[in-house]
């Protein structure tokens, strides 16, 4: 594998995959951008390799779809140049859980949460042999929150959460890095799926901010990256939390607030 591995990023034709595939570039990484839309991949790629001089492929794939799915993930277990994933492809459906139906909720798990996974597992017994490579899995602070009332996008996100954290235990110590990177309302072309205007949202992060943030995570190889928090002592916090509850799941008889009640 080169000095710089190569990056291949999803949903790269736009917003957060794109902007990841400009910042990448500019680092002097070769890329490999995946999307359905194949005309905006194209005019990207050509605009990338005009301005870093790097090497760009293109895959036009659709990650709902097995056929197009298998194609990526061949790519990632054949392709020894490939030293980064962005699972960065997602989307969301308008209305609530009642109003999207089967269907959309389908869809909705498919591409955020089947295909991410699908993905990380087609690269990680490479990366594991290497004893090196990156993952890094684009989540969303409403899998934190479901206030937000976002249940199936917010239910695959904390799926996104979860899955990088156990990957981080598992592939850590293997010389993996993996990194969830949790933004909260970023302006993308996902709000168009949402049904929401993002002009009418109290606070919206610009993608490039985003990204850049997410990046400053990435170097210095945090495990979960939350660009909008501004205290990292509250996650710090929430984290520890969690962690001290851990014991007390082993018991062998349900907690006596369970038992005995009258």
């Amino acid at each position: 594998m080169a000095a710089q591995p190569a990056v291949l990023i999803t949903g790269a034709s736009t917003g957060i995959g794109a902007v990841y595939a400009d910042r990448f570039a500019k680092r002097g990484h070769d890329l490999v951008l995946v999307a359905r839309d194949r005309a905006r991949l194209e005019e990207l790629a050509k605009r990338l390799r005009a301005d870093y001089r790097v090497k760009v492929d293109i895959v036009r794939a659709d990650l709902t779809n097995r056929d197009d799915l298998a194609q990526v993930e061949a790519r990632l277990r054949d392709d020894a140049s490939i030293g980064v994933l962005v699972n960065n492809a997602g989307s969301t459906a308008a209305g609530t859980f009642v109003e999207q139906g089967v269907e959309n909720v389908a869809r909705v798990i498919d591409l955020n949460a089947t295909a991410l996974a699908r993905l990380a597992a087609a690269v990680a017994p490479r990366f594991v042999r290497e004893g090196r490579g990156s993952i890094v899995n684009i989540g969303s602070v409403v899998g934190l929150a479901p206030e937000f009332g976002m249940t199936v996008y917010g239910a695959t996100k904390a799926f996104v959460q979860f899955l990088s954290q156990g990957l981080h235990l598992e592939l850590g110590p293997k010389g993996v890095y993996v990194q969830a990177v949790l933004p909260s309302a970023t302006r993308t072309e996902i709000w168009d799926h949402a049904g929401r205007d993002v002009n009418s949202l109290a606070a919206v992060m610009e993608v490039g901010d985003l990204v850049d943030a997410a990046l400053v995570g990435y170097d210095r190889r945090e495990t979960i990256t939350i660009p909008p928090l501004p205290d990292a002592a509250q996650w710090a916090a929430y984290d520890s939390a969690r962690a001290a509850m851990v014991p007390n799941f082993l018991q062998a008889l349900p907690a006596g607030r369970y038992r005995n009640v009258k």
